[in-house]
């Protein structure tokens, strides 16, 4: 093993791994991330120093570390240049692919998209996919529920997003161009170049195919003058600062960034949801109670009525600091970036870790046990499950939509519970989304009347 190399800048470096040109802790990180970041926090506590395949990156814990590089300009830590890998799946001219005034533009645009009337519309679409996901269970049986919610969330949100003609005609030619998509963010892992090479040339044959369904409806849109209440209409409406309006190809781009933001993490986070729901039978009674009182009112399921289900959204939100949907966040320094009187260099990544972050007892006494009535944290950049500051993620809003219509929708007609043992659902690895283990099989049962 590599021995431990000394800093010049006082940043402990990480133990073990290999020498710098057969790869430093490359290895070891891509086999299990979040694992190997616990281990470097343990080892070296609020930063760690370790070499990613020739760049080397500094691990920084906690919630100062956190709005450090959650407020330092953009122009000096950069999280476009450290995802370029994902500029050839949401296209040149949008998010990373897009100067920085242009993103930022953009966000303001995917920020009108989750208005509360946007909202209040998404809801009842998302209610109304629910229903007719679960119209033909039966009374009980067996399901793969990480698949199944990846399957549902793809239709409720390509049903918000692009309107109910595009989810009834396209949405499996969609779900599978998307998931080509999906697949090419996480192939920079792949120790196969030629295995890397398919994934990339699938990607660009995807991107190109979806610029294309995505054209022909916003086409069909214009020339029959249709104007509909979902967010490819506002990205259609949508100007820049010089009035120019998006192209096609950055409309598509806008789709794919929204997609990735919300849809990974609500499929995510609903699986996960399900699983402490079974692990956790008490807690879930609570959950089930609420949902309940407030499902059986006359009232329409808008925001007004889920903001009332605030048991519900607890159990979300600590599924979301525990189960955290990203492994990682990432910045390259493009200048000289000092925290505490550490230096670190010009050229270097500075890594964010949620999954590291929600265990500190520090900032989540007893951060092992699963707590839905937990305070929020006293610091706010203490929890990140959708990131931080500018750059906090911009499907967080709709991710926590979708998760809570959904389970509203689930708990008034079906109990759950695990089919394997507790310990067996874990975080599968390599990934950049902390999913669950491949299957998610749980098994379903009507509750009586």
């Amino acid at each position: 093993m590599f021995l431990e190399r000394s800093m010049s800048n006082g940043i402990p470096f990480v133990s073990g791994g290999k020498s710098p040109q057969e790869g430093g802790h490359f290895e070891e990180f891509s086999q299990h991330p979040a694992f190997f970041l616990m281990r470097a926090w343990r080892e070296c506590g609020e930063l760690a120093e370790f070499d990613m395949g020739g760049r080397n990156t500094v691990l920084m814990v906690g919630p100062e570390a956190h709005e450090a590089v959650f407020r330092v300009d953009d122009e000096k830590v950069s999280a476009r240049e450290a995802y370029q890998f994902m500029v050839p799946i949401f296209g040149q001219g949008v998010q990373y692919g897009a100067p920085l005034d242009i993103e930022r533009q953009q966000l303001r645009m995917h920020s009108r998209g989750l208005a509360s009337e946007k909202m209040n519309h998404y809801a009842p679409v998302i209610a109304q996919e629910t229903e007719q996901w679960i119209a033909d269970w039966g009374e009980q049986g067996e399901m793969d529920f990480y698949e199944g919610f990846a399957d549902l969330t793809i239709k409720t949100s390509t049903h918000c997003l692009l309107g109910a003609e595009f989810r009834n005609s396209l949405t499996g030619e969609f779900a599978s161009l998307y998931h080509t998509l999906g697949a090419a963010a996480d192939a920079g892992g792949l120790q196969d170049p030629q295995a890397q090479k398919a994934a990339y040339e699938a990607r660009d044959a995807a991107r190109a195919r979806l610029e294309e369904l995505i054209t022909e409806r916003v086409e069909q849109r214009r020339a029959r003058g249709e104007v509909h209440p979902d967010l490819l209409q506002v990205y259609m409406d949508a100007t820049y600062s010089d009035g120019r309006h998006l192209s096609t190809s950055e409309i598509a781009g806008m789709i794919v960034w929204f997609m990735f933001a919300g849809h990974h993490t609500s499929a995510n986070t609903a699986a996960w949801v399900l699983v402490e729901l079974a692990r956790h039978p008490e807690l879930a009674r609570e959950v089930v109670a609420e949902v309940d009182q407030v499902m059986g009112s006359d009232d329409a399921l808008d925001l007004r009525v889920l903001r009332r289900m605030s048991v519900l959204e607890g159990f979300i939100r600590e599924t979301l600091r525990v189960h955290p949907p990203l492994n990682t966040l990432t910045r390259r320094v493009i200048e000289d970036f000092e925290y505490k009187g550490h230096v670190i260099e010009k050229g270097k990544n500075v890594m964010l870790c949620p999954y590291v972050a929600h265990r500190l007892e520090s900032s989540f006494p007893q951060a092992e046990t699963f707590d839905p009535h937990r305070p929020a944290p006293d610091n706010p950049f203490a929890l990140i499950p959708f990131g931080g500051g500018q750059r906090k993620c911009v499907g967080n809003a709709f991710a926590i939509l979708q998760v809570k219509v959904i389970f509203s929708v689930l708990l008034h007609h079906y109990e759950f519970d695990l089919a394997g043992p507790p310990g067996s659902y874990a975080e599968i690895m390599p990934s950049l989304i902390l999913r669950p283990s491949d299957p998610c099989v749980l098994r379903y049962r009507r509750r009586k009347a």
